[in-house]
């Protein structure tokens, strides 16, 4: 049987650290989702964020797949799915999270699911369980948000140049410089050098680096941004599902996502169960993979998926 063709610049990345098989969903549009999808069992969805691909969660899929389904989608424009321009795709925060629910209709996932969050995986994710709460069990949260920019927190001048400048849309598009620079400063402990060339190879071209830059010119940070209202939405409801499992694992050496962040969390969930590191970064699955990665499997095991009463 002939393997579905990876997209241009990920068949660089070796099997031996990727070894997953690819599939495909075709999205509104027709252009194709890529995901992985090891295992049997309880479904185990990864949602991962920018600039990185289902590639952050190849270590969490290993643990998992002997005892879980464990799904993990590209986001189009990311990793192995497909990279369309604008005429053709909407790379908005409502889209992205339409495709999920497109494929976990397609996988016929009826729940409950685990959710693993990170980045902008936590928007689009809870986005997805506020929207579908029938369907979510547990909730694993790494270095993300699922809400408004906390009032402490000051909006990073490195994002704020790369979202409303055009020098800063030029260094990402042409010089790749969100996924390089990401690859470097994201970890505490530096990653390997094919390690790093896997996370920045789905971005080889300037056509490739699409969704790295409308990503961060999605964030949301008034009223009249475009994704300002479905923030809003899923932010006034997180409360309703309080009563799921939580766990949160979470780097402190984030620039964006920082202490700001959990702190907020904390607030929305003071139940849910906190695995904190004072010296992981934002990549808190590379830097701290040895002890975080068996605390997932241990809370995902530990823990009663939630039934719909």
């Amino acid at each position: 049987m002939t393997q579905p063709q990876l997209h241009p610049g990920t068949d660089v990345v070796s099997p031996q650290l990727f070894p997953y098989s690819p599939n495909f969903h075709e999205v509104e549009g027709g252009h194709r989702l890529h995901y992985v999808d090891e295992g049997e069992g309880p479904a185990v969805l990864m949602v991962h964020g920018n600039p990185t691909w289902s590639f952050y969660y190849r270590n969490l899929i290993e643990a998992l797949r002997g005892e879980y389904r464990t799904i993990a989608p590209d986001h189009i424009g990311c990793g192995r799915s497909d990279k369309p321009g604008d005429a053709s795709y909407a790379y908005t925060l409502e889209r992205r999270v339409e495709d999920l629910e497109s494929l976990v209709a397609s996988l016929k996932l009826e729940g409950p699911l685990t959710l693993v969050l990170h980045d902008w995986g936590g928007m689009i994710g809870m986005s997805f369980a506020v929207r579908n709460p029938h369907l979510v069990g547990r909730i694993v949260l790494l270095n993300t948000g699922a809400f408004s920019l906390p009032q402490t927190k000051k909006f990073p001048l490195p994002l704020k140049v790369a979202r409303d400048s055009g020098v800063g849309a030029a260094l990402v598009e042409r010089l790749n410089a969100f996924s390089r620079t990401a690859s470097r400063v994201c970890v505490t402990s530096p990653l390997s050098a094919e390690v790093r060339r896997a996370y920045e190879a789905p971005y080889d071209t300037p056509e490739h680096r699409i969704a790295t830059l409308r990503f961060v010119q999605d964030i949301p940070l008034g009223p009249g941004d475009r994704a300002w209202e479905l923030v809003k939405s899923t932010e006034s409801r997180l409360g309703e599902l309080v009563d799921r499992p939580i766990f949160i694992g979470w780097g402190y050496k984030d620039f964006v996502f920082d202490r700001h962040f959990l702190a907020r969390w904390k607030e929305i969930y003071p139940q849910a169960t906190y695995v904190e590191y004072p010296e992981a970064g934002h990549y808190v699955l590379e830097d701290r993979r040895k002890d975080l990665i068996p605390k997932i499997v241990e809370f995902i095991g530990s823990t009663d998926a939630w039934e719909s009463k």
